[in-house]
């Protein structure tokens, strides 16, 4: 897979390297892999690719956190590739440079830090991330004191597309926290302006006085435009798409199957299944293992039948660490009253355009 990704994508870069003329100085064929992986041969790989199609003169590079265990496992000592690093914002850079060093071949390891945090992602639930200008600043200092180099991570943010805003977790897989769609990271661009007339500590004047060169000028201030208030109208209810599904593209299984396994990767994916009611009496539903937020809900309740369609929403996938391999939907069992439920039918919900009427894909399982 990766050499007809790469197959296809690096002869689109190659003419853009700076030997080319172009803008590209450098090219990273892994990034932060120590974290989650431990394969040299695979890392061996990626640069004998990335080499076919981009030539020998071309620096590669890896970067990972700045601890011996993440630069052992990710990256490959010796002149191979350039070894770089990244740490928390805050963190004295200079045992981290020197580790790096040991990664690196003799004299040739400009201290690099690839991602130099201006700020911080937010997770659902949390407050917005907030790094102050002057604390961000004195770490960049630090760097520069070093004669090292930084990459801001990020200089503008944005928001992903449709479900793309990806998830971490703590101790465990189940500690489970996805993050907003919009990645601003404090992203400075917006800032700067606000930042030219503070003291030498803000991000531009620390650049400055490192600088040998002169640093371009701060761009203007853009018109910012107001769009006021806007007026969302519903155009449907979610239990009115279950009318309109084919059932043609309806996967029925006997236990419910991933949002995967029905060639579903965002959205919403629909479990429906049939059970016996037992009249007024309450009853209990359960799964043990569900990515990543289950709605159950009851429909056409009667003495002699029920149905419960359940809405697993895919609320970012896992994109760092060691549980990368982060499957959606129900994942194990559905237990009624203690008694397993059979017969599931599924259909693939991915509202990849709300303007378009719902397109189900046929699929068999």
């Amino acid at each position: 897979m990766i050499d007809r990704w790469w197959g296809n994508l690096l002869p689109k870069i190659a003419p853009f390297l700076y030997d080319e003329g172009g803008p590209i100085v450098m090219v990273q064929i892994e990034n932060e892999y120590g974290s989650y992986g431990d394969d040299k041969a695979y890392l061996r790989h990626l640069v004998t690719v990335a080499r076919r199609h981009l030539g020998d003169d071309v620096i590669l590079y890896t970067t990972d956190g700045g601890t011996r265990e993440t630069l052992e496992k990710g990256t490959i000592r010796g002149d191979t590739v350039f070894s770089a690093v990244d740490f928390s914002t805050g963190d004295d850079p200079r045992p981290i440079f020197k580790l790096q060093k040991e990664y690196n071949a003799p004299g040739k390891s400009p201290p690099l830090s690839a991602e130099f945090y201006t700020g911080w992602l937010t997770h659902w639930g949390e407050n917005i991330a907030n790094t102050g200008a002057h604390f961000t600043a004195a770490a960049l200092d630090r760097i520069l004191s070093l004669k090292g180099s930084a990459v801001l991570y990020m200089a503008h943010g944005g928001t992903n597309f449709g479900f793309y805003n990806g998830a971490n977790t703590g101790a465990d897989e189940f500690d489970y926290k996805p993050d907003l769609t919009s990645m601003i990271m404090m992203h400075q661009l917006e800032n700067l302006v606000m930042w030219t007339m503070q003291s030498s500590k803000t991000l531009r004047g620390v650049v400055k006085r490192h600088s040998a060169a002169s640093i371009p000028s701060v761009p203007s201030n853009n018109e910012k435009k107001g769009y006021n208030m806007i007026q969302l109208q519903k155009n449907e209810s979610l239990f009115d798409l279950i009318d309109k599904i084919d059932p043609i593209g309806v996967v029925e299984s006997e236990n419910p199957t991933s949002m995967e396994s029905v060639g579903q990767m965002f959205g919403f994916l629909l479990y429906t299944s049939a059970y016996a009611a037992k009249g007024p009496r309450r009853q209990f539903v359960h799964t043990k293992l569900e990515h990543d937020r289950a709605q159950v809900f009851i429909s056409c309740p009667s003495e002699d039948n029920g149905g419960r369609p359940t809405y697993v929403e895919n609320m970012g996938r896992i994109n760092y660490g060691s549980h990368l391999f982060d499957q959606k939907g129900i994942l194990s069992p559905v237990y009624l009253d203690g008694n397993i439920l059979k017969s599931w039918k599924m259909v693939a919900i991915p509202f990849q355009n709300l303007n378009e009427v719902l397109d189900i894909n046929p699929h068999n399982q």
